[in-house]
């Protein structure tokens, strides 16, 4: 389970990430900052890139597609990556903790997907928010990680614990 649940990457501030003493961001890339098939940023993402920068925040992607797609994504924005990221496995955010020269505590993993992005970096003991997907659809691996997820939101809505849907 995710720490908090958040709409869109947009909704969180420098601010409240330092309130919760957050230094780093390792980041999922499709559809989390954008869509799984755009191939890249829009404006407000990179005006929400630079604001994290200019608060002293670091943001490396990590993300389980290949070289070329996360490349041809990260690097016009000048962000680090990890490819291949092989996420809920531990290899991929201890590589980015020791990129970003920070503690599991300092970073929060920022997703769309329970059973990658969150259960790793739980593992972890980081911070960890999920972020409502950007598009409504989804790669075939993809597609079998929503049904379970969607259990999961199912039991959550019936113990009254509220997430992204209920926002």
């Amino acid at each position: 389970m995710p720490k908090e649940f958040v709409r869109s990457v947009l909704d969180l501030t420098p601010e409240k990430l330092h309130d919760l003493g957050i230094k780093g961001i390792i980041t999922d890339l499709d559809n989390t900052l954008v869509e799984w098939d755009r191939a890249n940023a829009t404006a407000e993402l990179e005006q929400w890139l630079a604001s994290m920068k200019a608060a002293g925040i670091n943001v490396i992607i990590a993300s389980n597609n290949n070289e070329e797609r996360v490349k041809k994504f990260a690097e016009p924005i000048n962000l680090p990556y990890l490819f291949r990221a092989k996420k809920p496995l531990l290899g991929a955010f201890k590589s980015a903790l020791q990129q970003l020269d920070l503690k599991p505590q300092e970073v929060m993993m920022l997703g769309d997907q329970m059973l990658t992005d969150m259960m790793g970096a739980n593992r972890m003991k980081m911070h960890t928010i999920l972020v409502k997907p950007v598009a409504n659809s989804d790669g075939m691996v993809t597609k079998f990680n929503r049904a379970i997820e969607r259990r999961v939101y199912k039991y959550l809505a019936k113990k009254g614990i509220p997430t992204w849907e209920e926002q």
